[in-house]
């Protein structure tokens, strides 16, 4: 079983101002993977909380799944914490969104979301809109299972399983 931490960025949401439907919309996206969501907070756009929430969790669980902040307001700071946290970046989970996206909006080339490593934990930055968090999710789901499988130190060859 995976096991997930989902950290849903606004200040509004962390007010109790507004309902938050991304963090939910991402719980229910992750059954598709069978993985258990262990933690799930509501935070501010406040770049040192969530460098501390996301080395919390990276000691917790394997992946670990924000949203929002990824945009071009000053508050939009999740892509930052996440670079100054992890250790390998993974600019193609990024890309694989962004390129997904842009099928549906240009809009979506703004997204400055990132991805990668710390420790054993895989971090990706979702955007807030739930409508949109399904789009990238869908984009990257099935590599999911095997990403983790391989931060917990698998040394199945890759293309075993793509047939080639």
């Amino acid at each position: 079983m995976i096991t997930a931490a989902i950290l849903t960025l606004s200040d509004k949401g962390s007010r109790g101002e507004r309902e938050d439907l991304s963090g939910p919309a991402i719980r229910d996206l992750l059954k598709q993977v069978d993985a258990r969501v262990d933690f799930y907070d509501v935070i501010p756009d406040e770049k040192a909380l969530i460098k501390e929430k996301l080395i919390e969790y990276s000691r917790k669980v394997d992946v670990i799944l924000t949203t929002g902040g990824t945009g071009l307001s000053p508050r939009d700071v999740t892509p930052d914490a996440t670079l100054e946290v992890i250790e390998r970046e993974i600019p193609g989970i990024a890309e694989a969104m962004r390129a997904e996206g842009l099928k549906k909006t240009r809009r979506a080339m703004l997204s400055r979301a990132v991805a990668g490593v710390r420790g054993n934990a895989l971090i990706i930055n979702l955007p807030g809109s739930p409508k949109a968090i399904k789009e990238g999710l869908e984009a990257i789901m099935e590599i999911i299972p095997h990403a983790v499988e391989k931060l917990k130190g698998s040394t199945a060859d890759c293309a075993a399983r793509e047939g080639g």
